[in-house]
Order: structure tokens, then sequence, then C-alpha cells
């Protein structure tokens, strides 16, 4: 399938995804990568290693959860009566470049931001065996419900990059969320999880699945030191994404297996019922999507999908006076004009 996410992508494919409704293709405000930036992987690499955000220090919250474990909040308040809740991809944190971005843009507009760390993503390890994982909706909802405890806000807004834009997408379709969620919009996501797990470990995206894989073994590796119940002796017969996840990610968190996971995460069997409004950004030239990544198909009035021909995978880089990034711009109209 490496037609539909490459720069290269099947000409006949672009024309049926660029020729969406305005609505959908938003023709009115294409992504265009700067000429040195000129394909999918440049795309992407490119803002995750060089890109420097300056950002006002967080404010750190420690919540408690149900079973005992702990959620490590970064916050940035100034006494908005909006909340942006920001929600990182996989092996992310709240430091990395792309969330700060996004921070920034809707702390310049006023709003309060909550950067939040999935179990296992800040500086400390959790401390059950389980982790987080594509379809952890249960921690992204003890996250809202916290700030909306905090009978502060008006309206709460989500965004979601990559394997958390899964994580907002889901837990929009599971069941209508609560009044005070106002929109939501969403980054490079990985909705049908299964292909593109299988996208990842290619051949040509080998140095992404590399860097995840040393990244999920390091975790697990650091854990069973103080859980001695983990079994990491098969852990150098791990060589793929999905290997992981049939030897962790499923059992740890009650799947059958990788596939089993996958079938039931993955935010494209949710998209149909979402109620809020809410924004889809993925590209043609994304290194980890496929063509079932790109949901045209459905047709749900809440639902904007946008596919964009470039953009790489949570890249959109762009340099302007206000040092936003197309992806901040494109949220920020997204939740204040829709």
């Amino acid at each position: 399938m490496a037609w539909c996410t490459s720069p290269w992508a099947s000409q006949n494919y672009q024309r049926k995804i660029l020729s969406l409704p305005e609505e959908q293709s938003n023709k009115n405000n294409p992504y265009e990568a700067p000429f040195f930036l000129f394909n999918g992987h440049l795309e992407t690499i490119y803002p995750a290693l060089l890109r420097r955000v300056q950002l006002i220090p967080y404010t750190r919250e420690r919540i408690e959860t149900v079973d005992g474990d702990f959620l490590d909040l970064d916050w940035l308040t100034q006494n908005g009566n909006s909340l942006t809740i920001i929600c990182h991809g996989l092996e992310g944190n709240s430091s990395r470049a792309y969330i700060r971005g996004m921070a920034r843009a809707f702390f310049q507009k006023g709003h309060d931001v909550l950067a939040w760390n999935y179990r296992g993503c800040s500086e400390e390890m959790n401390r059950k065996l389980r982790f987080y994982h594509s379809g952890a909706t249960d921690d992204l909802r003890l996250v809202i419900q916290h700030a909306i405890n905090k009978n502060r806000y008006h309206q709460i807004n989500l965004v979601g990059f990559s394997l958390g834009g899964n994580l907002v997408l889901k837990y929009l379709g599971e069941s209508p969320p609560p009044d005070i969620i106002h929109r939501a919009a969403t980054f490079s996501v990985p909705v049908h999880l299964e292909s593109s797990c299988q996208k990842i470990s290619s051949p040509s995206n080998r140095v992404y699945a590399d860097r995840f894989l040393r990244s999920l073994k390091d975790k697990i590796i650091r854990k069973a030191s103080v859980m001695p119940e983990l079994d990491i002796r098969h852990l150098s017969h791990v060589k793929t994404l999905q290997d992981f996840d049939d030897a962790y990610t499923a059992p740890l968190h009650g799947f059958q297996n990788a596939v089993d996971y996958y079938g039931k995460c993955s935010a494209l069997y949710f998209l149909p019922d979402i109620k809020t409004p809410t924004l889809l950004v993925n590209t043609l030239n994304d290194p980890f999507l496929t063509s079932k990544c790109f949901p045209t198909d459905i047709h749900n009035p809440n639902l904007s999908v946008e596919i964009h021909a470039r953009g790489g995978h949570v890249g959109f880089a762009q340099f302007r006076k206000n040092g936003l990034y197309w992806s901040e711009e494109r949220a920020l109209a997204f939740v204040t004009h829709g």
C-alpha cells in the first residue's frame, strides 16, 4: 500500500481525495511545505529534530487514577474560561515541540492549556504493570473530568496528534461526551491501527520503527527491574511494533493479541458516532498511514475530514513571523470558527 502514503501517491487517488467538497478538502487553506522539505520523510523529521518552541514553564499536577496509578498533567493557566487539552503521540510527552507549539498557540489566544502525559511518559515510571495504549480512553476521561471539576471553564476543546488523535476520536465516538466539550481537532491519526502499524514496520520506515522499539523496550526493561512479574525473557525476539503489541501491549491491557487490540481500539470504527464537531487532518505523504486511514466515505455531519497532499507525519512546518505551524493555525481556526 505504499502508493497511498508516499510523496509519489497515486495521481488518481490524489484527484479523488483533493476534489472533495470544500468543507472536507480545505481548499481555501491548503498546507504548502517549504521548498527544502520536498518529501514526507523530511516533513516528518525536520520539525521533530530541529524545531524549538519558546514557552513559559508548565505547572505540573499529579492526579491519582482509580487503580492506584498516577498521571502527570502540565498546565498553562491565565484564568481563561476556555481550556484546551492536548494529547501527544506514541512515546511522546508534553515537552515535545509539536505539543509545546500547540500549547503556545492556544495560550496566546487566551485559553488555559493542559498537556497531559500518559502513564509512563513523564519523567517517572508509573506504578502499575499497565502503560498506555491507543485506546486508553479511561485515562483521557479521567483527565477531562478532573478539569471539569475545577469549575473554571465554560468550554473544553481537545487536540490530539497521531496516537493521541486516535485516543480523542475513540473517546468522542464511544459515548456522548459532557456538554462542556466544545470541539476537537486531530492530526496525523492512524485511525486504522493494524495497517498503520504494518506500514511503520516496512523497510522504508525502519528508522521510525527502530526508534519507537528502542524506547518501548527500554521502558519494559526499566519496569521489569522493579516489577519482576513482567517477563522480559523474550524481549530480544521482538522485532516489530506488532511483535511488541503481541508480547506486551495486548496482554498488559486485557486484549487477546495485537490484532484484537487494533480492532477494538482503532478510531475508524468510532467515527460514525461522533456527536461533537471534530476535525481530522491526515496527509497523503504521511509515512505512517495507509489508505484505510483516509476515511472519506464516512458521512457524519459532525466530522470534518481533510486530506492534504503534503504535511508528513505531525509535520506541517512553516516559517512565519508569528511562529505558528500550519496545524496550529488550523486547530485555532476550527475551534474558533469551525
